[in-house]
């Protein structure tokens, strides 16, 4: 009995314990399980949020493309409608364009009726008056008749020799006036017999003018010299002249371009010491120019002084040398001025002659008669008030006064010399060849766009480049602020798009440049 007892609380005892660890070991496992689970949904969560934004991102972008894809269409399609708009303008201007041809047909046609109506009525009133007159000289005729038959004879001899009389004086008048208008055939004849010769004995070629230089470099090498380090010797160059620098695949050759001869001669002969020196850099580039300039001036007096030396002319002021030196480098349609000019001297001269005038004073007025066009660029007023003040101050002849005054026809001619330079004027600028009205305006493009920036306070001088597709402006650094460069560069701008017609873009730029230069002793 105690045994059992004993083995009933053994197995009690192992009963309990057994429950104990089995509960222990089933909420550990259950912990276990509950852990693995709560990481599970934490995990299927966070996929779900991650999934969640990438299709939230596809979404947006899906959206985004559809947007896109919309906007476009509606862009092509409003395109599409403006296009057809435009057709349909173009096609009603073609129709008014037809309409407006068909009425200026209409009315042009109803005038020539008109025309030929009023031609009929005028014939009809003639008729009717030539039909009066026959009747009235019948009546007369008749009138006459029967008076005469009622007359002695020497009453009817007097009759008839005043009749005869009358008749005489009438074929005379017509003798004279035939007379009159042979004379003047055989002078309008003689005349263009005179011209004729005079253009035979001064015959000159075609003028061709250019806004381009070539220049011709020694080898490949000197481009990369004379453009410098990050381009300031083509800068330099360019701000000091007022000449455009191209250099292309050209060979062995730069090209200088720009609308006024003296500029892009200068800059020629200054490019040309520059090769031939070696040492290109902006302070060499400067001395040399300043160098070009001064020959110029000596080469436009040398040029004024043969001038006047091959034309045999006398008694000429040395300023007004060096300004008939000038002419050279300024063209009027494409047309050399001193060409031009010394071709209406010629001109004149011969036909002077051939009409008993004096030859060296015909000579000189067709020589000076387009004298203020070699400096009307920098004078304001016409070339022919500025010729005349030229004239003027350097006591030139009355004649010669009077005819540059008057070869435009702007006043009235008191000489037979001013009719002639006149004549040889329209001779040479009408001759085949002779001018180019497309350059004229281009040059005239150019001009004014200079002149609508050098009118602006601070502006050193300015030049157009680029055939007119930029306008560089040098300013004084003194009067000129950064600030204010902006502000000029603007105005220029808007004047230029106010006041000025011209094709594509024009580029302005400003340009400040400050220097300090200290002297070590």
């Amino acid at each position: 009995m105690h045994g059992a007892i004993i083995t009933f609380s053994f197995a009690l005892i192992t009963l309990v314990v057994g429950v104990f660890f089995g509960y222990a070991f089933c909420k550990d496992s259950y912990e276990k399980k509950l852990s693995q689970a709560k990481q599970t949904a934490d995990d299927i969560v966070s996929d779900a949020h991650k999934a969640a934004k990438s299709l939230k991102k596809e979404t947006l972008l899906e959206a985004k493309d559809d947007i896109h894809k919309y906007r476009e269409e509606q862009e092509n399609e409003l395109k599409e409608r403006r296009q057809d708009i435009q057709k349909q303008e173009n096609r009603a201007l073609e129709r008014q364009d037809i309409l407006d041809r068909k009425d200026q047909s209409l009315e042009k046609r109803e005038e020539n009726i008109e025309k030929n109506e009023n031609n009929i009525t005028a014939r009809q009133h003639k008729l009717d008056e030539k039909n009066k007159q026959l009747t009235d000289t019948l009546d007369e005729q008749k009138a006459e008749l029967a008076r005469v038959s009622n007359l002695t004879r020497e009453q009817a001899r007097k009759i008839i020799l005043d009749n005869l009389n009358q008749e005489l004086t009438h074929e005379r008048a017509t003798k004279i006036k035939e007379s009159d208008e042979q004379a003047r055939q055989y002078a309008d004849k003689d005349a263009k017999a005179l011209i004729v010769a005079a253009i035979q004995r001064s015959a000159a070629d075609t003028v061709s003018e250019s806004t381009v230089t070539t220049v011709t470099l020694p080898n490949e090498d000197m481009k990369g010299r004379i453009i410098g380090r990050e381009g300031r010797n083509i800068r330099t160059i360019e701000a000091l002249t007022g000449v455009d620098l191209i250099i292309d695949d050209t060979p062995e050759a730069v090209a200088l371009s720009g609308f006024d001869p003296i500029r892009r001669e200068i800059a020629r002969m200054a490019l040309e010491k520059l090769i031939e020196d070696g040492r290109i850099h902006p302070a060499r580039i400067e001395e040399m120019v300043d160098k070009s300039r001064r020959e110029m001036d000596d080469h436009i007096r040398e040029v004024g002084e043969q001038t006047i030396y091959s034309l045999g002319i006398n008694s000429i002021n040395p300023d007004l040398i060096k300004i008939i030196g000038r002419m050279k480098y300024r063209t009027s349609y494409g047309q050399n001025v001193l060409s031009h000019s010394i071709e209406v001297a010629k001109l004149s001269a011969v036909m002077a002659a051939e009409l008993g005038e004096d030859v060296m004073l015909a000579k000189r007025a067709g020589l000076l008669h387009d004298i203020g066009k070699a400096i009307d660029r920098e004078v304001d007023g016409s070339h022919v008030e500025i010729g005349v003040d030229i004239a003027t101050k350097y006591k030139e002849p009355e004649v010669v006064v009077n005819t540059i005054a008057s070869h435009h026809g702007d006043v009235e001619p008191t000489s037979l010399i001013a009719t002639i330079v006149a004549a040889a004027d329209a001779i040479s600028a009408a001759r085949p060849g002779a001018r180019s009205e497309s350059m004229e305006n281009y040059i005239h493009r150019l001009e004014k766009l200079e002149n609508i920036a050098d009118k602006h306070d601070g502006v050193d001088h300015s030049y157009a480049i680029q055939a007119g597709h930029e306008i560089r402006i040098m300013v004084k650094p003194e009067e000129i602020s950064d600030d204010q460069a902006a502000i000029l560069s603007r105005d220029v701008k808007k004047e230029i798009e106010d006041n000025l017609e011209y094709p594509g873009h024009i580029k302005v730029t400003v340009v400040r440049e400050v220097r300090k230069v200290e002297l070590a002793k």
